[in-house]
């Protein structure tokens, strides 16, 4: 059996809307109404988070809050780093998709000579840059973090000289340069871009297994599919984004999306993944109690985390 830790970022500088550093906590909630002993099983390493500068208006318009968001990627890193050097496999529980950036900057950092994918589990590419975002919400930008692109062919924002230095350390987050090439990401469940990040999928050949692809070939088939094309990685990281699910199921998330995932598809998708050895780590994000009725939404994502996990130890 692997050597879990937890990983606990309750950091939603880069979200839009407020609530999601509540996440960690109503999973929690969740998991007493289950009656499971899950978060006395695995001892947690708690990330500082920035949150207060959220009670003062953003510095950056095209990367709204970033000084908070490159401390709180470093400390990520740093974290997951230490985890992984030591041969532990980090489980990170987090508010905001923008520290997934951390996350894979400290999965490089410990192993720099590997050949790392990306299986990114969500309803957005992820993949703005301060010059491409509509929004200036580093949540849309982790992907263009991680792979270092700027995409200044679809540029849309007039980034000033700050940003574009807070952008460039941001980068250089863990180690300098890319820590993984666009061609390593896979996609599942991706439904709403902007034509900046469809220009990048179209670019670099990156699949996107869309819900009806998931229903229609089913959770063997499009594992296996999505595994195959990081044949050449060593190591793959695993992001899941609640609002990857449909929103029938919960709102409880900043950005929710129709024609998702079912819960029964998500669960089983994560368990299947994460059977691959070369899975080194899996991250969970985006859980909004304040956006939703009864826990609905920490209640699926705790029961998706719980049997990731079990499926994790089982297969080691």
């Amino acid at each position: 059996m692997r050597k879990i830790r937890l990983v606990e970022v309750r950091s939603e500088l880069a979200a839009g809307t407020r609530g999601a550093s509540l996440g960690i906590d109503a999973m929690k909630v969740a998991s007493l109404g289950k009656h499971s002993d899950f978060f006395l099983r695995f001892q947690p390493i708690r990330v500082k988070n920035e949150n207060d500068l959220l009670f003062q208006e953003p510095k950056f318009k095209n990367a709204k809050y970033g000084e908070g968001v490159y401390t709180v990627l470093k400390r990520v890193c740093d974290a997951v780093s230490d985890l992984r050097s030591e041969g532990l496999f980090p489980i990170v529980l987090a508010g905001d998709h923008s520290t997934a950036a951390g996350t894979i900057a400290g999965i490089k950092k410990a192993d720099p000579d590997k050949r790392l994918g990306a299986i990114w589990i969500d309803a957005h590419a992820d993949f703005h840059s301060p010059y491409t975002t509509p929004s200036g919400n580093m949540h849309g930008m982790p992907l263009a973090m991680a792979t270092a692109i700027d995409n200044i062919e679809c540029e849309q924002n007039d980034v000033e000289e700050e940003t574009e230095a807070l952008w460039e350390r941001i980068k250089s987050i863990g180690m300098r340069g890319p820590k993984m090439k666009p061609e390593d990401v896979v996609f599942i469940g991706v439904r709403d871009t902007e034509s900046p990040e469809d220009f990048l999928m179209e670019k670099y050949g990156i699949k996107n297994f869309t819900t009806a692809e998931v229903t229609e070939k089913g959770i063997q088939q499009v594992s296996k599919e999505a595994l195959e094309i990081l044949k050449d990685c060593d190591q793959i990281y695993i992001s899941f984004d609640v609002d990857s699910l449909d929103t029938s199921i919960s709102v409880g998330t900043g950005t929710p999306v129709p024609e998702g995932l079912t819960k029964e598809q998500a669960l089983e998708l994560n368990i299947e993944l994460i059977k691959d050895k070369r899975v080194c780590c899996w991250e969970i994000v985006e859980v909004n109690p304040t956006l939703d009725t009864e826990n609905r939404m920490a209640n699926n994502a705790f029961e998706i985390l719980e049997a990731t996990t079990a499926s994790l130890i089982q297969n080691f």
